[in-house]
């Protein structure tokens, strides 16, 4: 007997993405599409009891960096593992396109430094069977994937391919270099690009130090890109400017950005995070935005649920002591050996006396200043209360900061980790985050999936949003409605993926199945099955039932069906 609907999800609370309440309603799905919402008398192939369960739309994360991951691997977990049925990838200007052959070692060195991706991942992982970002595209819609993906074309790499080795030294661009810059926009956004990205931060840095190519560049060059929007009719813009390192005041970032989105005619969107020294430009910058939204110029700001978690470890990227003299004379020694030697009384004293060395000012931040650094615990508890950060504990134990920190990373033979927040959390509290959080012209992003794989494992972000904020957080709280509505419809069109985020009859049936009450995170932890070996943090869940992703289960519980209907996704997407 034919079945009229593929999958019927019965009895479920849908929260369906547009904001409105919670309602009873079944939801049938068939040739990939919701085809009805209601009561549905029909049977379908395959029947999903959600009794007492959430369904919701698949969750759209707009900042990930799976850039080179598409490439070799057809999960894009972490963020698959949470939910999250869409990526938009190309983020903060970085990418592997356009490029020519004898380019790919300086995107792969920019890749490395900016986004902690080792460099023998990608020289083991990228196939480079392209040139140009169109071919990039087509090489990737040959793939399948457990979710879908769409991509930005990033300044860093437009500027290498156009202007060589002067662009890589951050030279200033010639008019005519302007104009192919702004070519390459409009074709990349007419392949199925849905935006470009660039990055004044100087912060993205190679491991030796080195600026990347976009930083630094002139308005004229970011306009340049801008206008390649606007010839194509279409995308968007993300950029994260030099503030993001607290290094200029917010009114000279939002007047690049309002000539960004004057010059393009189309929407733009900024990170924003609370980052020392200046610990009030979230505030200034919403300010800001609300001024240039009431002007009708698109613009928003991309903001994070939590601090941003730099996990400090001795089997991580970085910790403490990493760039001490005595630690890097141990540092290639196995774990073991290497706890071994860091327990000898005189190793520990010759670490502890020492001062960290390296070329690159962004790494010397990263393992200095760890005084509201703490242990994540199991369950991963992101917002600590005030005596379980380390300046505190030492204070109470009588011993230096360092001295702790030093022990701490000895336990469990070496396999703990510190959470070292870089931003988000520079008074102690979830103040600032709350502030961004409730704010109208935000947008929950900068989970970086696909980065920063020994470092940082921050898109598990939609898992906090639905326990931290919604159901367990002690004081105000954001609606479920609310939450799902932002985790799904709100970025969806932020990138102009208007046929996703909702859960409506003609939409595309990307679908989570969620235990709310169960919903959980686990603690992240390093896993080596990168290519080359390579390692990564891993973040796992619970109470995700089952998540679907055009109208077939990807997941159930957690664990993986095999299927893989995700596809790239070219440009703006609409209902038909």
């Amino acid at each position: 007997m034919a079945h009229v609907f593929d999958i019927v999800i019965r009895n479920g609370t849908l929260v369906d993405g547009s904001g409105g309440p919670p309602r009873k309603a079944d939801v049938a799905i068939a040739d990939g599409k919701i085809a009805k919402i209601g009561m549905v008398a029909e049977k379908g192939a395959e029947e999903i009891d959600a009794t007492g369960k959430l369904v919701t739309p698949g969750f759209v994360d707009i900042h990930t960096h799976y850039d080179g991951q598409v490439t070799w691997e057809n999960t894009l977990k972490p963020s698959s593992n949470h939910g999250v049925t869409t990526v938009v990838t190309g983020n903060c200007g970085v990418g592997f396109a356009p490029c020519k052959p004898e380019q790919r070692d300086t995107l792969v060195r920019v890749m490395e430094g900016v986004e902690d991706v080792p460099e023998i991942v990608m020289t083991e992982g990228l196939p480079w069977n392209w040139e140009t970002f169109p071919e990039y595209l087509d090489s990737l819609s040959q793939r399948e994937y457990d979710i879908d993906f769409a991509t930005q074309i990033p300044h860093s790499a437009i500027r290498v391919y156009v202007m060589g080795e002067r662009g890589e030294h951050r030279e200033p661009a010639t008019e005519q270099e302007l104009r192919q810059m702004r070519e390459i926009v409009r074709e990349a956004i007419q392949a199925g690009a849905v935006g470009v990205s660039s990055s004044h931060h100087l912060g993205h840095r190679t491991v030796a130090g080195e600026l990347a190519p976009s930083v630094g560049s002139a308005s004229e060059e970011v306009l340049s890109l801008a206008r390649g929007l606007r010839d194509a009719g279409a995308g968007v813009f993300q950029m994260i400017t030099d503030g993001f390192y607290g290094g200029s005041d917010a009114r000279a970032q939002m007047d690049l950005l309002r000539s960004i989105a004057q010059a393009s005619g189309r929407p733009v969107s900024y990170s924003l995070v609370q980052k020392p020294p200046y610990i009030r430009l979230h505030e200034d910058m919403l300010e800001l935005t609300k001024e240039v939204q009431a002007q009708g110029l698109p613009i928003k700001a991309q903001i994070f649920p939590r601090p941003v978690g730099l996990l400090f470890g001795l089997t991580l990227s970085f910790h403490p002591f990493r760039f001490h003299p005595s630690y890097l004379a141990i540092h290639d020694l196995p774990l073991a050996q290497r706890v071994a030697e860091m327990r000898k009384p005189e190793v520990r004293a010759a670490i502890l006396s020492e001062k960290p060395v390296h070329s690159n000012p962004v790494f010397l931040n990263i393992v200095s200043g760890y005084d509201n650094a703490f242990l994540l615990g199991d369950p991963p508890n992101y917002e600590p209360s005030p005596e379980d950060l380390l300046h505190v504990q030492a204070k109470r134990k009588g011993v230096s900061v360092a001295e702790l920190a030093y022990d701490l990373l000895l336990e469990d033979d070496g396999n703990a980790a510190i959470m070292n927040p870089s931003s988000n959390f520079m008074e102690g509290n979830f103040n600032a985050i709350q502030k961004m959080l409730m704010d109208e012209n935000t947008l929950i992003a900068l989970g970086d999936g696909g980065a920063h794989y020994g470092m940082i494992c921050d898109s598990s972000y939609p898992t906090t949003v639905l326990t931290h904020w919604v159901r367990d957080r002690k004081g105000e709280r954001l609606p479920l409605e609310q939450a799902i509505q932002r985790l799904s419809r709100n970025n969806a069109l932020a990138v102009g993926l208007s046929d996703r985020g909702l859960v409506a009859e003609g939409y595309k049936a990307d679908i989570n199945i969620i235990d709310f009450d169960r919903l959980q995170l686990h603690p992240p932890q390093p896993v080596y099955d990168l290519p080359g070996g390579g390692r990564r943090i891993m973040q796992k869940s619970e109470g995700y039932v089952a998540t679907i992703v055009s109208g077939r289960i990807t997941y159930k519980d957690g664990v993986p069906t095999g299927t893989r209907p995700g596809r790239l996704v070219r440009r703006s997407q609409s209902v038909a």
